[in-house]
């Protein structure tokens, strides 16, 4: 197989959809759809979760109302299957409900 030559654009792209969905609390649940139902992994906390409906559990037991995310960094990796292997870092501030 080959490697993606558009796997920094791929990711840029990604992230950009991604949280585009998260931030509009109608839109969040179309998130599911960015997840494979089995194979998906995610983090949190030192937890980890996987499938599409855990996480989505997870990101829907979030208790704060607004969120203000300061990307520093978006490093996307090509991978052998065609894939492309994306880790965004940075800052988070959240405001919880009182």
């Amino acid at each position: 197989m080959e490697l993606n030559p558009s796997y920094e654009a791929i990711g840029k792209g990604f992230v950009q959809q991604y949280y585009a969905l998260f931030d509009d609390p109608a839109q969040r649940p179309n998130l599911i759809n960015m997840y494979n139902t089995e194979t998906s992994f995610m983090t949190f906390e030192g937890f980890q979760i996987q499938g599409a409906i855990k996480i989505m559990e997870k990101l829907t037991s979030l208790t704060f109302q607004k969120i203000n995310r300061i990307i520093t960094a978006i490093d996307s990796q090509p991978m052998f299957d065609g894939g492309v292997l994306i880790n965004v870092l940075g800052r988070l501030q959240v405001s919880h409900l009182q």
